[in-house]
């Protein structure tokens, strides 16, 4: 089903891969690792994969502390020891990573259109607003909205509705955007519609169902909804 303008009330985003970008992190492991884009990719799969089955066998975590044993699994599967405060130094490229070029601009359309935007995350609150600080947004997010609230990472429907509840609209008038296949997925199956935003222009998954529209950049969301 395509995106229908006419129902949404509220836009959500999705922050880490949406809002900033977490390959900037392999930058953070380049002065220590011999091959750091391996040790990247690693550390982002399973950090992913943490979250996935904590849900599964209930086992929350607030995420930055996952992230820091994925970091640590991923060094040790490249065959690198550094000592934990190393560590700490790489994992604290994430309350700083770099911003995409359309993030400020095009939710200043938004906002300036009538919506009201929110930040709807499996990173911890103290990540968030770091987060947001860094990306010089705090003055047009309605709010942040964690995991940590409800201690239940994407996809899980709860979230969603959590968040939902949180921003005051019924969920059928929210849409959510966000680059990660798997929160289209949590989304749409929570109620809300779908923005897929794909900056690279990689394939769809295959299965479970399809976003309501995939976009290239925040400014054809507000296109989209006719700001």
């Amino acid at each position: 089903m395509p995106l229908d303008p006419d129902r949404v009330r509220t836009v959500t985003f999705d922050s880490y891969s949406t809002l900033v970008d977490v390959e900037a992190a392999e930058a953070a492991l380049a002065d220590r690792v011999p091959e750091p884009e391996p040790v990247s990719r690693l550390w982002r799969s399973r950090s992913l994969a943490y979250t996935f089955v904590a849900n599964a066998v209930d086992a929350y975590h607030p995420f930055y502390e996952m992230n820091r044993d994925a970091l640590t699994y991923a060094l040790a599967a490249n065959g690198v020891e550094l000592s934990a405060a190393e560590r700490d130094e790489i994992l604290a490229v994430y309350h700083e990573l770099e911003v995409f070029d359309d993030v400020r601009s095009g939710i200043e359309r938004l906002c300036d259109g009538g919506y009201e935007p929110y930040v709807l995350s499996n990173g911890n609150p103290e990540m968030l607003d770091s987060m947001v600080e860094h990306a010089g947004i705090g003055d047009l997010v309605e709010d942040t909205i964690s995991a940590d609230e409800v201690k239940t990472f994407k996809p899980a429907a709860e979230l969603y509705r959590h968040g939902a509840a949180r921003t005051g609209t019924p969920i059928e008038e929210i849409v959510h955007v966000t680059a990660g296949w798997f929160d289209v997925l949590g989304a749409s199956h929570a109620g809300m519609q779908a923005v897929r935003l794909d900056r690279k222009g990689t394939p769809w998954e295959p299965f479970a169902g399809a976003p309501d529209q995939t976009v290239e950049s925040i400014h054809d969301v507000a296109d989209a909804l006719g700001v």
